[in-house]
């Protein structure tokens, strides 16, 4: 496919709009919340700061580098860059992991659907915590309905990728971010106004320094990477479509700071609110799906705050699942030269294959694991404790040590028409830290960071 053909993006709204829905997602709204309060509040959310601004920036700079210099998708870019080399395995990982991410993330935001229909019906009234549990472990488990929710998300997300670049997902980028703003407005006014909401506000905001420890940084650091959508062909694919003079170092500014704003505004949302009710912050996983319906069933007009707090759930999951799925669909349709309507077709007919294996592996295919693992969590685990990081290290490594420098300044400033003041810093902590710390943040995963300190104390 002659890359000068590639479709764009048609606005620098579109590019924002589109590359921080494609970071924002259920990592920020559920996973970041119960990160930081089971690691302490505060003294989480000042080293996440720390690991936005070092590690997440730069990388995500570099795969913008990537994406733009090759305007290929995430496996051709190394047919360009690095041609007849081995590199290309940093491209097939990046979709393959996006790839298997759908598997089990489909399934997530199908959950999404099943509590905006039992917000509607009012099902979600009068139950006790005891009660929110039971219905969740019963939903989760049972054959039919998560599954025809999988497949109807998966659906939602083949249309708009059908739909294009353009058209598909710039316009619904446009749409759905500013709505996803606005409802997080509305719950952390209503959040900050509950009785006792300074508790929550302290715990988010005024840092206890001696809950820092490694666990912490090495969390937060994870929290970070995984935040941005590093490391899964994203962000180099829709950096892809961005036009010859966007402001690369700019849209990594914007994308990183909404991203992160979108974070903290959960965490707004959430923390006053838990503690206005007497709950435990470190509440888990299980935050989104058994603990909030609980708070919000206490609330005059409870079930339309859970009604709007699941759409909430719902429009960021669907705008990372349009960004995986463009992964897959950008390297079906340039690399085997089919029609775009045929390559979303096959990886939305394969994501629901892996989807439904997901979801019967947490009811009647629960015995059946690998490794120990259920087929949702072997998913789980692959992607983010092994593909992930391994993809942003090699990413790193790549670019820092194969990629001349003046190539990388001239694509980073626009042939020189913008100017990048920390050029040699970012160099720096591209090429040494970020993959010393990424390379923490895969052994910590593991769990074999822990096994040292045990092994040393």
């Amino acid at each position: 496919m002659s890359t000068e053909k590639r479709v764009t993006f048609g606005s620098k709204l579109g590019v924002v709009l589109a590359t921080v829905g494609c970071a924002v997602g259920l990592g920020n709204i559920w996973r970041f919340p119960y990160m930081t309060g089971i690691n302490g509040g505060a003294a989480f959310l000042l080293i996440y700061f720390i690991c936005i601004l070092f590690l997440g920036l730069p990388v995500m700079l570099t795969e913008f580098f990537i994406g733009r210099k090759s305007r290929r998708n995430a496996a051709g870019v190394f047919k360009v860059m690095a041609p007849g080399t081995k590199w290309s395995i940093i491209g097939y990982n990046g979709v393959f992991a996006a790839f298997f991410i759908l598997g089990f993330y489909a399934v997530v935001s199908g959950w999404t659907l099943e509590y905006i229909f039992q917000a509607l019906s009012g099902s979600l009234n009068g139950k006790s915590a005891e009660e929110f549990q039971q219905d969740f472990t019963l939903f989760s488990g049972s054959i039919i309905r998560p599954i025809l929710w999988t497949f109807l998300f998966i659906g939602m997300t083949h249309i708009i990728i059908v739909s294009g670049v353009k058209k598909g997902i710039e316009r619904a980028s446009k749409i759905m971010m500013p709505v996803l703003f606005l409802i997080l407005i509305i719950l952390c006014v209503r959040s900050v106004t509950l009785p006792n909401a300074h508790l929550g506000l302290d715990f988010l905001f005024k840092p206890d320094f001696s809950k820092i420890n490694s666990s912490v940084i090495l969390s937060a650091m994870g929290q970070a990477f995984f935040s941005l959508s590093i490391g899964m062909g994203c962000l180099i694919t829709y950096s892809s479509y961005f036009v010859k003079d966007t402001n690369l170092q700019k849209t990594a500014l914007q994308v990183t700071f909404l991203d992160t704003l979108v974070a903290i505004l959960a965490g707004i949302m959430i923390f006053p609110a838990v503690f206005s009710f007497g709950i435990e912050p470190t509440a888990g996983p299980e935050l989104v799906f058994i603990t909030l319906p609980n708070v919000f069933n206490q609330l005059p007009l409870g079930n339309i705050w859970s009604l709007i707090f699941f759409i909430l759930l719902g429009v960021a999951a669907l705008t990372s699942t349009i960004s995986l799925h463009e992964v897959a669909t950008a390297y079906m349709h340039e690399e085997y030269k089919m029609i775009r309507s045929r390559a979303a077709l096959i990886v939305s007919l394969g994501i629901l294959i892996l989807g439904i294996f997901s979801s019967l592996s947490m009811g009647i295919l629960k015995e059946y694991t690998i490794f120990g693992l259920t087929f949702f969590e072997f998913l789980d685990y692959i992607t983010a404790k092994v593909m992930l990081p391994l993809g942003g290290m090699l990413i790193c490594i790549y670019v820092g040590f194969r990629v001349d420098r003046k190539i990388l300044k001239a694509e980073l400033t626009n042939e020189g028409t913008v100017p990048f003041y920390f050029f040699n810093t970012y160099v720096f902590f591209m090429k040494y830290i970020a993959p010393i710390a990424i390379g923490l943040i895969f052994l910590n995963e593991l769990g074999l960071i822990q096994k040292i300190q045990e092994l040393v104390a």
